[in-house]
């Protein structure tokens, strides 16, 4: 529980910036993409939308999309929120996103495939940044007769998507959950002019016990999810009518319906119908509500509140930071990180490093980079290696990630196993432990830790038979705070696993071949990798040799994307193992003048590891990124790739670059790989 104390708080009116817009007459500066269809503007509705009746219908065709482009945002620096109400019919779709001059790929903010029966709302916090941008609302009609998406309002203002001062009828996104009975309700109209609050008039959120059924009855006005990582000081208003009236908290709810309480209010002791100023600190770096929390009691009387507001900055200048989970994170390229031996004298960890062979397998950061690997020593009849992490602070949930792989050729597996030792108890507690057996495939493992207590990670690698046991390779441990649960956020070429799907991606009509989407090992022998670079167990691509002819050569087409100013870093993975391995190529086609420029080339059998590959490139027009393979000497030419992604350039780890220019001057070229 946190002390009041009596601080000037005027909260103005949010100004709406460009981007908003109500549709009643017009776009209010919206533009249409002339590469999609149009948005219909619906003038006695006041929306506009998108329709697909069938292939026949006269509103529109199945599979139509449509994007609108509000003005540039100046001030770029500034936080924002987007507010926006829409509605979503059968196979629709609709996506918010940021559009930068500076990038030749849309942002993706926020997406929604679900139908809503009603008018449905979203608020989206829009991250300060050092470029100018433009919000995207790109919508999709859908595979079926019937989709359609439609848009209403849009709202964007200075701010945080968690402040609000009620005086607009979206209320901010606030709304009441959890009891139909006792409800949250908006007041207004003549208030008692107090040092905190000098308006006089305005609007506000009360619950009243004459609502009530029974003793204790709860009621809870919650905010919008949060958007983007938030850590600062949250500052309300409220007030009671009675001593004894109902009881105010404050909680913070996660994704998965966890609650954490922040503050709850004292006993009023004099300070019965006075506005009251509260301020607590708030961490929340992940996706979470404010959940306001009032229970009545036998007194009756009402409990308000107000003027919720943010800053970036604790409330108190003593306040320790939120806790960087990154600590822990480690690739070991460069060393054990934060991570430490055990007991001297045991079998140790040991730091290992293979260079691209057709025998055993790289690391899984790079496929050339270091791992962990545990050693067994030949006096022993068994082993145990242990490997001590960061120590973890309590009350916090986190998500710990890690890839392992079995080495070797014992017939045992040995067991690999993750603690938490409780710092102060020193005692342990095991939170996971292997049940792949899977050889020579780097698998994704994830494990929630919920610290009620500091706990320090300890991972344990036993073999309780030291000539029957394989060794445990261990590499690319990440941690972050929440749960694990997949990422709720928007997919594309931005970022493509092929866990859904292509992400947008095509295969090239005039080429001789298809790239094929699978899991596993490839059906021919002694050429593919035996499982998708992501985790193990997913997708990825590759060409399948064996229907194909010598140099035959399948092409997989990115969707269109922007000419930028600014660099381009293009990531992906590479398998290229068998005896008979063709090329693999990267290439830039600009569809205004027809040539495909070479950005990127590997020829021949590059090892049994899946290869990185990083490149940077710049093209001021629009362009298309194509992965092209050709079919080697023989079938054992099967060449895979996954987990491409594009992100705003320089990639840290390169530092030349092809420019290319939509002027013959201005144009040079070259192969730049890693």
């Amino acid at each position: 529980m946190l002390t009041l104390f009596i601080l000037s708080l005027v909260v103005l009116p949010a100004k709406a910036l460009p981007g908003s817009c109500s549709f009643d007459r017009n776009l209010c500066g919206f533009q249409t993409d002339s590469t999609h269809s149009s948005w219909i503007l619906n003038l006695k509705g006041g929306y506009v939308h998108l329709e697909a009746v069938g292939p026949t219908g006269s509103t529109g065709s199945v599979g139509m999309s449509g994007v609108l482009l509000s003005e540039e945002l100046e001030d770029p620096e500034e936080w924002r929120c987007l507010r926006l109400q829409y509605r979503i019919s059968s196979s629709g779709s609709l996506q918010v996103a940021l559009r930068s001059e500076a990038e030749s790929f849309d942002r993706p903010l926020w997406t929604s495939h679900q139908p809503t029966h009603t008018w449905g709302s979203i608020s989206i916090d829009i991250h300060n940044s050092t470029q100018p941008y433009r919000v995207v609302l790109e919508g999709h009609s859908g595979g079926e007769a019937g989709g359609a998406v439609s848009i209403s309002d849009t709202h964007i203002t200075y701010g945080y998507c968690i402040e609000c001062d009620f005086e607009e009828n979206h209320l901010c996104g606030y709304k009441n959950q959890g009891n139909s009975k006792v409800k949250w309700s908006v007041g207004g109209g003549s208030l008692e002019a107090t040092p905190t609050q000098p308006n006089t008039r305005g609007r506000y959120m009360y619950v009243d016990t004459a609502d009530a059924q029974a003793f204790q009855e709860v009621t809870q006005l919650a905010s919008p999810l949060t958007t983007e990582p938030l850590s600062g000081c949250l500052s309300f208003l409220f007030q009671q009518q009675q001593a004894e009236a109902h009881r105010l908290a404050l909680y913070q709810r996660d994704a998965a319906g966890h609650y954490r309480p922040l503050w709850k209010a004292p006993a009023p002791h004099g300070y019965v119908g006075v506005w009251l100023p509260v301020q607590v600190e708030l961490k929340a770096p992940y996706p979470v509500q404010l959940v306001f929390e009032a229970s009545n009691s036998p007194a009756g009387g009402q409990v308000m509140l107000d003027d919720i507001a943010f800053s970036p900055e604790f409330c108190n200048a003593g306040t320790k930071p939120m806790f960087d989970p990154s600590v822990a994170n480690c690739d070991f390229e460069f060393g054990f990180c934060k991570y430490s031996q055990g007991k001297r004298g045991a079998p140790m960890w040991k730091r290992v490093s293979l260079q691209p062979n057709i025998y055993q397998a790289g690391d899984h950061t790079t496929g050339s980079g270091a791992f962990l690997l545990t050693a067994r020593f030949a006096d022993r009849s068994s082993s145990v290696s242990h490997l001590l992490g960061p120590v973890l602070p309590a009350g916090l949930r986190f998500c710990l990630r890690f890839f392992t792989s079995l080495r070797g050729f014992g017939s045992g597996v040995s067991l690999l196993a993750v603690y938490l030792q409780h710092t102060h108890t020193g005692a342990l507690q095991r939170v996971w432990h292997q049940t792949e057996t899977s050889r020579d495939v780097w698998t994704a493992n994830e494990i929630m830790l919920d610290t009620q207590h500091s706990a320090q990670v300890v991972i344990v690698s036993a073999c309780k038979s030291l000539w029957s046991c394989t060794s445990v390779a261990l590499d690319d441990i990440s941690l972050s705070l929440g749960d694990c649960a997949p990422p709720s956020g928007p997919t594309g070429p931005l970022l493509c696993d092929f866990e859904a799907g292509l992400c947008g991606y095509s295969q090239d009509p005039e080429d001789s071949a298809n790239w094929l989407r699978t899991r596993g090992p490839t059906p021919t022998v002694f050429t593919g990798p035996p499982g998708d670079h992501t985790s193990g167990r997913g997708h990825y691509l590759y060409i399948e040799a064996s229907v194909m002819l010598t140099e035959q050569r399948a092409r997989l087409l990115s969707g269109t994307l922007r000419g930028s100013r600014g660099q381009q870093c293009l990531r992906f993975f590479y398998s290229m193992f068998g005896s008979g391995c063709g090329d693999l190529s990267v290439l830039l086609r600009r569809p205004l003048n027809g040539r495909d420029v070479l950005l990127w080339k590997r020829s021949g059998e590059q090892g049994i590891s899946w290869l990185r590959a990083t490149l940077n490139y710049q093209c001021d027009e629009q362009h298309q990124i194509v992965f092209e393979a050709s079919r080697g000497s023989s079938v054992r030419s099967d060449i895979a790739i996954d987990d491409i992604t594009f992100e705003s350039g320089p990639c840290p780890d390169t530092e030349d670059y092809i420019k290319l220019s939509s002027f013959p001057s201005g144009a040079n070229a070259g192969n730049i790989f890693h």
